[in-house]
């Protein structure tokens, strides 16, 4: 290790054009996974010709093989080591399957097909597994500093919500020239969604690949350590690290909201609003817009309010966004697509500033856990996390396609009853508002402050500047 990294080991600086690469791997990922998450539930329904409560039971299994499979993935990616990098070797070793599984996912070459519905999207969810997991733990591999770990989050969360306005306003206007015949509703023409489906697919892949091009990983366990990670690590760290468990709530119930909100878009806009493709392309985007407005000002709003106070002003944001959404469907004086577009714009900045800024947490909660008992897992740590908002998927995607069934919405209908319409607007505001209330509370209950987390790290930086050497040496020249 050199002599200038060496009198401030751990504490690296990283140059914007390392963030940005840092960034375009959850760029690419949410090319993918917002797609599946605003989409894959109106395709399966509308296009594939799935009934809604089977594809729920569908959401439902896949997430819960998901949380079965992520620890075994974080175990083996703290385990095993890689001459091109511990962590980010696998943006392209998992980055080309998932994306081929990702396309498979909207090709209806077996329409109706349960078998192949499933195979396909159990294999994206286990390959995205094996993208995001090693990818959330690079962050903590790039440095220690809290500053630094700050921006990289905020441009990683940045990109990811150009991922979101690229799938929220992209997928309707592509999907419409590709099938130009439709022009209220989105397409229910096959072929559009799969050409739309390789055009993202492929450019996420290349995004993958520029990120594993610029991650330089540094901060990583010792040699020493690898052998003895094991996967019952991952419980144990759950049961020791107190402000991890606070997070794991956290993530469950922001994950859950928003996975509802997400896959209710559609619908709402659709059959509440009467809106047609373009109106749905422009709700979509306003989600993704405040992200890309309002992140960049994440350290410096942060640095003003504190770490809690950024997080109860923006879950209350987003709470008045979604009374001002509820408020609008119901009074038939207020039903305006601007009125929409605003309410859709505040609810956004308020989740967006809050759910990208939890990431930021990750790294304090793997180094809180390596202070109390000398591993860095960050792969276990990161394991964990996606088992938290895999959970959080897995609840909310099944809720939507029970509640679709339980209000009698028919997927062949233009206009639904009122009963369906109260359903979806119970998905797109009520639920969520209710959920992001538990989210206030949760929140309250972490107690890792930003000085804290910094003098952690400071004290498990001597202890190893003590045992030399302390990171894997062919990491410097990553």
């Amino acid at each position: 290790m050199n002599t200038s990294t060496h009198e401030t080991k751990g504490f690296y600086k990283v140059s914007m054009l390392q963030c940005i690469g840092f960034g375009s791997g959850d760029l690419a990922q949410n090319l993918i996974y917002q797609t599946v998450s605003f989409y894959l539930l109106f395709f399966y329904t509308n296009v594939y010709g799935l009934d809604p409560a089977v594809a729920a039971v569908m959401f439902l299994v896949v997430r819960i093989i998901d949380v079965l499979w992520d620890p075994f993935v974080g175990a083996f990616v703290d385990k095993h080591d890689s001459p091109l990098g511990k962590y980010r070797i696998y943006l392209f070793f998992g980055g080309v399957p998932m994306t081929t599984f990702a396309i498979l996912c909207f090709w209806n070459g077996f329409s109706g097909s349960l078998a192949y519905a499933y195979i396909t999207y159990v294999g994206l969810s286990l390959c995205y597994t094996l993208v995001n997991v090693p990818y959330g733990a690079l962050n903590a591999s790039m440095t220690r500093d809290t500053g630094e770990i700050t921006k990289l989050t905020s441009v990683r969360m940045f990109m990811a919500n150009v991922g979101g306005l690229a799938v929220g306003m992209g997928i309707p206007y592509l999907v419409r020239y590709f099938d130009p015949s439709e022009v209220r509703d989105l397409s229910t023409d096959d072929s559009a969604w799969l050409y739309t489906m390789i055009i993202y697919g492929v450019v996420g892949l290349m995004l993958l690949l520029f990120c594993f091009s610029q991650c330089k990983e540094r901060v990583v366990m010792r040699k020493s350590e690898i052998q003895n990670v094991k996967i019952s690590d991952l419980w144990n760290e759950f049961v020791r690290n107190r402000p991890l468990r606070v997070l794991a709530l956290f993530f469950i119930t922001c994950f859950t909201l928003m996975a509802i909100g997400n896959s209710a878009g559609a619908y709402f806009i659709t059959y509440n609003m009467h809106g047609n493709a373009t109106q749905l392309a422009m709700f979509m985007g306003f989600g993704s817009i405040p992200g890309i407005i309002f992140l960049p000002l994440v350290p410096a709003f942060k640095k003003k309010v504190g770490k809690k106070g950024m997080f109860n002003i923006s879950i209350i944001v987003a709470i008045v966004g979604l009374a001002m959404l509820y408020v609008v469907a119901v009074l038939p004086g207020l039903q305006q697509m601007w009125m929409v577009y605003v309410a859709q714009f505040i609810k956004s900045a308020g989740i967006i500033v809050a759910t990208g800024y939890m990431w930021v947490l990750v790294p304090e909660v793997i180094s809180f856990g390596e202070y109390i008992h000398g591993k860095r897992i960050a792969g276990i740590v990161n394991a964990l996390t996606g088992i938290f908002f895999r959970a959080g998927m897995a609840l909310g995607g099944a809720v939507p396609g029970l509640v679709l069934a339980y209000v009698g919405f028919n997927n062949n209908a233009l206009d639904q009853t009122s009963f369906a319409q109260q359903g979806i607007l119970w998905l797109e505001a009520v639920i969520p508002a209710m959920l992001l209330l538990l989210a206030l509370y949760i929140i309250s209950k972490y107690e890792l402050t930003d000085k804290r987390i910094d003098d952690i790290n400071k004290e498990i930086e001597t202890r190893y500047m003590k045992e030399e050497p302390s990171y894997p040496s062919y990491f410097d020249d990553i």
